[in-house]
């Protein structure tokens, strides 16, 4: 028996599946055992918040065989992350709503609603909503996994009326041990 890397693409999930649905996927199980048809409604798949964000998970690498991991985000006024790097996955944003401004390869790039953005791994990169309305995002990784830094960082929603949590020490530290678990580098501190 050979040994898979736990690090796959779509494509060769998709190949696999069209020539040899019996082999196993990433998480073990096989073709015959993954259910070919997911349904979230709307507003019920896990979410988790932090103080400038909402994620609301679509499906897991969990539920597609490590493929990938999809996610609806709402990212405040003002809201955004500091210069990162993803060094295991893929990064894409399909922007529903709103502006972002990305700030990629020392480009910036301002995209509105209706606009897609693809990063590679290994790609410094930031955002920021400098729009006045909270921009909501479609989010997908490749491969799956980045789902787990949020499940650990972040903290779950269980009142989507409730305030954002305010920015601590406590949350900076949760957010900066779960980075690195994850393949995610932070390349200045986030701020406080």
């Amino acid at each position: 028996m050979t040994t898979r890397e736990t690090s796959v693409t779509a494509s060769d999930l998709i190949g696999r599946a069209a020539s040899n649905r019996s082999e196993p996927l990433v998480n073990g199980a096989t073709w015959a055992e993954e259910q070919w048809v997911q349904y979230v409604p709307a507003g019920t798949g896990k979410a988790y918040r932090s103080p400038i964000d909402e994620i609301r998970f679509l499906i897991t690498g969990e539920q597609t065989g490590g493929a990938f991991f999809m996610a609806e985000v709402s990212i405040v006024p003002g809201g955004g992350n500091p210069p990162h790097i993803h060094h295991r996955e893929e990064e894409c944003f399909y922007l529903q709503e709103g502006e972002l401004t990305i700030q990629v390869g020392g480009k910036t790039q301002t995209a509105s609603a209706g606009d897609f953005i693809r990063l590679p791994r290994g790609v410094a990169h930031s955002f920021e909503n400098t729009g006045n309305v909270e921009a909501k995002v479609l989010l997908v990784t490749a491969p799956a996994g980045l789902e787990k830094f949020f499940e650990e960082a972040f903290y779950p929603v269980e009142d989507r009326s409730a305030a954002m949590p305010p920015m601590t020490g406590e949350f900076m530290a949760r957010v900066l041990e779960a980075a690195p678990k994850v393949g995610l580098e932070f390349l200045t501190p986030p701020s406080q």
